[in-house]
């Protein structure tokens, strides 16, 4: 059965055609980040105003990469759940629209929960039960996945999310949006044991907070970066990776871009090992060897490189999507709808 997904849950517009949940024939992305990159983070009216005006062309193009018609496709999967209220409108209108047109039937998807399922598209698969950590923008949660219409919920962010304490922490040393890969490319520059940072504890072990470290490196970039100027832009040029010196020499501001990488590197090292120790403590507290990652964050190189070594001394097989489906696409969204069809969920 060939899959139409549809995916507009945020700032992206992607369609996607996958046959019998797991080939992906097409998958279409247009994203209106670089509008969003203007005003440090997603503005939800330009974000569905732009789906609004590309979704047509983009199913178009899935369906033509696919090389398949509206008639080939025997169901329609969209996103529902969770994101931009005006974001899901889109998604879910134009998906209605096509499934009343075509008499195509359609089933409603959780997009977080489609992440996980990332993971068994284009031949990958992992053996189930498992343990599930998605980790995204606006989600960090940890999962008990029995199967995909079984999904127990064993913790989650009790306040920003980590990609959103990625995002605040990179505007905090002014790497500029988004900022996940801001952070992770200041990282390659700094020392990540110069400073101690921690996160916060929680009453549920297998909860996440990550409030306190972003308001932790607040306070430490007030106190130790000497800020010549109201503009962060300024402080450090990294588009470009040099100091705002002259002929290579040491100056304050290169020392300023010292000082950020080492912060930067501190703080993603900090983080990341409280993503990894949660998640290898769920595993052992369910007895389960089989850890799944998922999510845009997942695209973190340091990530999978801590997660593979501390799973590989623990006997935990740990599985991730490739890097183009760890953020968000409709071709997970149509995989995790073919699998709950054909479950009856």
């Amino acid at each position: 059965m060939n899959v139409l997904g549809i995916e507009t849950s945020c700032d992206e517009t992607s369609v996607a055609v996958v046959k019998d949940g797991r080939k992906i024939l097409s998958c279409e992305v247009s994203s209106s980040l670089q509008i969003h990159k203007l005003y440090g983070g997603v503005i939800p009216e330009i974000a569905s105003r732009a789906q609004l005006e590309t979704i047509s062309g983009v199913a178009g193009q899935a369906l033509k990469n696919a090389k398949v018609r509206l008639k080939d496709i025997g169901l329609i999967a969209v996103t529902t759940e969770p994101g931009l209220p005006g974001s899901l409108l889109v998604g879910v209108a134009f998906a209605r629209a096509v499934s009343l047109a075509c008499g195509i039937r359609l089933i409603n998807v959780d997009h977080v929960l489609s992440h996980i399922y990332a993971n068994f598209l284009d031949g990958a698969g992992v053996k189930i039960p498992f343990i599930a950590l998605v980790v995204s923008g606006g989600h960090t949660n940890l999962y008990m996945v029995k199967s995909f219409a079984d999904i127990k919920a064993l913790g989650r962010s009790q306040d920003d999310a980590c990609g959103e304490a990625f995002d605040k922490t990179a505007k905090i040393l002014g790497l500029g949006y988004p900022g996940g890969p801001a952070i992770e490319k200041a990282s390659l520059r700094g020392n990540a044991k110069s400073i101690k940072f921690k996160c916060c504890g929680t009453s549920n072990p297998l909860d996440f907070s990550f409030s306190g470290i972003k308001t932790a490196v607040l306070y430490y970039t007030n106190k130790h970066v000497s800020r010549t100027t109201n503009d962060p832009s300024t402080w450090f040029d990294f588009a470009h990776h040099r100091s705002l010196g002259v002929n290579g020499r040491r100056t304050t501001n290169d020392g300023i871009r010292t000082t950020i990488c080492d912060i930067a590197a501190s703080f993603q090292e900090s983080v990341i090992g409280a993503l990894v120790s949660k998640s290898v403590l769920a595993c052992a507290s369910h007895k389960i060897k089989r850890l799944v990652i998922g999510g845009g964050v997942a695209c973190n190189e340091r990530l999978r490189e801590k997660f593979r070594l501390e799973c590989r001394c623990r006997g935990i097989d740990v599985s991730f999507p490739a890097k183009s489906l760890c953020t968000d696409n409709a071709a997970m969204v149509a995989g995790l709808g073919y699998c709950l069809y054909k479950t009856g969920g």
